[in-house]
């Protein structure tokens, strides 16, 4: 077994023009503060990583791990979860999405495509120079808005889906397997990969290709009603990265797992900070350990009720609680005896 590292913080959802979550410089000191070890990098913000950079220089990298490394924090992985998102966009969702790319990229579906590919590619090097061996996406939807079909959907249109994605994906799944980095898919509603089903079609897709996991992230799951114990037991061979975020699910007579178009206050299902939802954390990481899944343990951070701030505050030793120390003995060792085979053929009657 293995001890689960953190904890770690997901910077995504802190950062702010006010300091001290304006930069890396700022960011590195506030978490350290807190407890944090570790720290997970999207790399859309520039104010953290200059990912071409990162991709293109060894010394830069080292430079960047340096700095943070002054901090007492390891950089846990890299995150391209929105570039990841634009390298499948239904054309329903083009221009939400554009949000998600530099001026230069909106309104032309097709050049906004090829700068997230170029996104992940560089990604798979940066982290390779970093010296790490995993990363944190989306796989982005061509099918989403088919999940509840009306009208129903046409035989063979999920295949001809999940085959586009995977022709879309594997160019950038061979970039990393050269860097020797795994893709972890954040198992997400609004992704094609949203559960175990649709992972293992996409999988299957591939080839199987061995690069293909998983981040895991349970809060997902209680929106669902998917059981996210049973999941690590589906799956636990796939998981390497790991989010800890809380959720919980409280349907009425007037809503349910759909939400009602509400904002995320109102819903029935609703992300919430560590502690707050309805999450069985304990068994979680237990789980995990007795499955040796190498992962840190990763907060992120998404609540409708409280603030960022406190959250974060709560975060690092909520998480710290929740890690279990692998043993390497046997509570019973004490009681034991060395192996004498005579005695046990004589314990067995032999």
């Amino acid at each position: 077994m293995k001890t689960i590292k953190g904890p770690a913080v997901f910077l995504a959802q802190f950062m702010d023009d006010k300091e001290p979550f304006n930069s890396l410089d700022g960011l590195c000191k506030w978490a350290s503060d807190l407890g944090y070890k570790g720290i997970q990098i999207p790399t859309w913000e520039g104010r953290l990583i200059d990912l071409k950079k990162a991709a293109e220089s060894k010394t830069y990298c080292d430079e960047l791990k340096g700095k943070v490394q002054s901090y007492g924090l390891e950089i846990t992985e890299l995150s391209t979860h929105l570039q990841g998102q634009l390298v499948a966009v239904h054309p329903a969702y083009d221009e939400m999405f554009d949000n998600f790319a530099p001026d230069d990229y909106k309104n032309n579906p097709k050049k906004r495509q090829a700068w997230a590919v170029d996104q992940l590619m560089s990604a798979a090097k940066a982290s390779r120079n970093l010296g790490i061996d995993v990363h944190g996406t989306f796989s982005g939807s061509l099918l989403w808005h088919t999940f509840h079909p009306w009208p129903q959907r046409p035989p063979g249109l999920v295949e001809m889906g999940f085959k586009e994605l995977a022709n879309r994906w594997t160019p950038i799944l061979n970039t990393f397997d050269e860097q020797g980095v795994d893709v972890c898919y954040e198992v997400h509603p609004g992704e094609d990969i949203h559960d175990g089903v649709t992972f293992e079609r996409f999988l299957e897709a591939t080839g199987n290709h061995k690069r293909v996991n998983i981040l895991y992230d349970p809060s997902h799951f209680v929106l669902q009603q998917l059981d996210y114990i049973e999941y690590i037991d589906n799956y636990h061979e796939f998981i390497k990265m790991f989010h800890v975020k809380d959720s919980e699910f409280n349907p009425t007579g007037k809503k349910g797992a759909f939400g009602g178009y509400g904002d995320w206050r109102d819903r029935a299902g609703r992300y919430r900070s560590l502690g707050d939802g309805q999450i069985d954390f304990k068994t979680i990481f237990t789980k995990l350990t007795e499955y040796s899944c190498d992962v840190w343990a990763v907060m992120e951070w998404e609540c409708c009720i409280k603030s960022p701030e406190q959250g974060a505050r709560e975060g690092a030793p909520f998480i710290a609680s929740h890690i279990i120390e692998a043993t390497e003995k046997a509570f019973d060792d004490f009681a034991g005896a060395k192996t004498d085979e005579a005695k046990l053929k004589r314990i067995l009657g032999l």
